[in-house]
């Protein structure tokens, strides 16, 4: 099996889970939950609500008892940089409580991060809502629960509205249907739907374009949380540029992670990859293949891990499909694109995609931009070129996975990274 990577939870599942398990009747738990800087937002948001969050020893598992009509009716919530907080708990707050007036805000980087589809919809379904400049946070949102109803919204920069609407979906008065001309990350709303139906939830799919969720009660359940397929791949492709074997146990083929995905793209690149039932593993092969092209608009968070290892492949490398990665923690493409060029790697970028020809990285100071992603596959590219990186903010991969470099570590001595 050769070394096994020790991943934690899914920070995509975790806050979702957190999200249904507060709007269910009863009490639900929450196994292997991922402790991060994102959950920990949400989980105190909730507990700011009313709801019950408790913690085992060692964050084992958390136990939420759901408190759906009894939330508390002002709050000021704090979502820090999570836009999951910001983009899921808006709907809740208004469909899951009595009534009330929710503010909702978050630091620099979140603020800079748009709003203005999900304040549309909710406005539409009969929230009174107020947002910062440009549609972005500070948003309030008042009134006395959403009515439901039929609306087209459109998903093209993020897919996070539209799960955040599904959840509330059965909490409304009436049915929700939901018209989607445009949508990114269809895997992520995929995830949405199969956890809201694991809390009891009824949503139909008439096409591929639209959603129907039906009221109704959701129902507390016992839930293991998946390892963070996004994480597992920093430690996929560091086995294919070390010519090591590493297996993530926990993901596999029955995962609810698209993300896994990235494994078959680490194929793509000459790693044999073994995709199991509930394991992935990837050996590198001494060789890391390019002269391909390919679409990772699906899978878009591990498109920095691709790009970060391309230098090391023996032909360029082109991403596609990855325009609304710019709306992230940061403008992930223009971000990549500088630090590669900071290496003394040749990159072309586009408005939706990027090309990273081989070369030899020499050392330089990486700018994080506080996004942990750029952090995390920057790390892989020290390793597999022996070149030590400088991090100028280390500390920022605790937004999902705040053991990372220790990890890296453990599995890899010469880990070279530079933490500052």
């Amino acid at each position: 099996m050769g070394l096994v990577a020790r991943v934690p939870g899914s920070k995509s599942l975790t806050n979702r889970a957190l999200l249904l398990a507060a709007a269910a009747r009863g009490t639900s738990v929450l196994r292997a939950p991922l402790v991060s800087d994102d959950t920990l937002a949400v989980k105190e948001a909730l507990r700011t609500l009313g709801v019950d969050v408790s913690a085992a020893p060692a964050d084992t598992h958390w136990k939420v008892t759901g408190r759906p009509g009894d939330l508390a009716d002002r709050a000021e919530l704090w979502c820090a940089d999570a836009g999951t907080a910001a983009r899921f708990l808006p709907p809740f707050a208004l469909a899951a409580g009595k009534g009330g007036r929710y503010t909702f805000d978050g630091s620099a980087q979140l603020r800079a991060r748009p709003m203005r589809p999900l304040a549309e919809a909710l406005t539409r379904l009969g929230a009174r809502v107020l947002t910062g400049p440009g549609g972005a946070l500070p948003l309030t949102v008042s009134g006395d629960g959403l009515h439901g109803g039929r609306l087209e919204l459109d998903s093209g920069q993020s897919s996070q509205y539209l799960s955040g609407l599904l959840m509330a979906g059965p909490l409304m008065r009436s049915a929700l249907t939901v018209d989607i001309p445009r949508l990114v990350s269809r895997p992520y709303v995929d995830m949405t739907l199969a956890l809201m139906r694991a809390f009891g939830a009824r949503v139909d799919e008439p096409t591929a374009e639209r959603i129907e969720v039906v009221p109704g009660d959701y129902t507390a359940t016992d839930l293991a949380i998946e390892p963070d397929a996004s994480t597992a791949s920093y430690f996929l492709a560091a086995a294919a540029v070390t010519g090591t074997t590493v297996t993530v146990p926990g993901l596999g083929r029955a995962s609810l992670q698209g993300d896994v995905g990235f494994a078959r793209v680490l194929g793509m690149a000459g790693a044999d990859v073994t995709l199991g039932e509930d394991t992935v593993t990837v050996t590198g092969t001494g060789r890391l293949r390019g002269g391909f092209e390919v679409d990772m608009g699906e899978i878009s968070d591990t498109f920095m891990t691709l790009a970060a290892i391309a230098p090391l492949a023996d032909a360029p490398v082109t991403i596609t499909g990855i325009g609304h990665a710019r709306l992230k923690e940061s403008d992930r493409i223009g971000v990549t694109a500088a630090n590669l060029r900071a290496c003394g790697i040749d990159v072309d970028e586009g408005p939706d995609h990027v090309t990273v020809r081989p070369g030899s990285p020499a050392r330089a100071r990486i700018a994080c931009h506080r996004d942990h992603r750029i952090a995390m596959s920057f790390a892989v590219l020290a390793l597999g070129s022996s070149t030590p990186l400088d991090l100028d903010d280390p500390a920022c991969v605790s937004k999902t996975f705040p053991g990372f470099h220790t990890e890296m570590q453990r599995l890899f001595p010469t880990y070279p990274m530079k933490e500052q």
